[in-house]
């Protein structure tokens, strides 16, 4: 049986920037900085949120402003530590936290 564990889930534009770097990048190296077990940043095709923006990749497949999604895994413990940190890095962005089970 492995211990419970949690999915925080942050979603962000691909166009959204924390001190002149990406933001997805920045909460990333940041996640890896503070010991985080893991974390992966996906660009998605289309998507749109609350404001009902379509977020999407554009003609010949340049960059306009993609959704990107920031998964992170970890102990819920460690989780809820990190997490105030990074509330202040994404402060526009949709957070989850999200029960997860680690499986053999």
């Amino acid at each position: 049986m492995t211990p419970p564990v949690k999915l925080l889930v942050i979603y962000v534009d691909e166009v959204d920037t924390f001190e002149s770097m990406p933001l997805y990048e920045a909460v990333i190296r940041q996640l890896q900085h503070l010991g985080i077990a893991g974390a992966t940043a996906q660009a998605g095709v289309m998507g749109f949120g609350s404001h009902h923006k379509l977020h999407r990749k554009g003609l010949f497949g340049i960059n306009a402003d993609r959704p990107v999604t920031i998964s992170v895994l970890d102990s819920e413990v460690k989780i809820r530590e990190i997490l105030p940190e990074i509330r202040t890095m994404v402060k526009d962005a949709l957070v989850l936290l999200i029960d997860a089970e680690l499986t053999a």
